[in-house]
């Protein structure tokens, strides 16, 4: 819990209030939406987040679609 914290405000320039709610609908529901980007962005913070989760050896998966 408290690396998908860290990665939201890290990655997703997230308060803690704000990554601390959406780490809590992760949990509850197996789901977040970290925000709305541009679709070169939006990869490049999936990447960031992938390797981030891997050098932790953490099974926290991120992806984005297209709204």
């Amino acid at each position: 819990m408290d690396f998908v914290v860290e990665v939201l405000q890290s990655v997703f320039h997230k308060h803690l209030l704000e990554a601390t709610k959406i780490m809590l609908d992760v949990h509850r529901k197996g789901i977040g939406v970290a925000g709305m980007y541009t679709m070169d962005i939006a990869k490049t913070k999936t990447i960031q987040v992938a390797r981030m989760a891997k050098a932790r050896e953490y099974p926290l998966r991120c992806t984005f679609e297209k709204a």
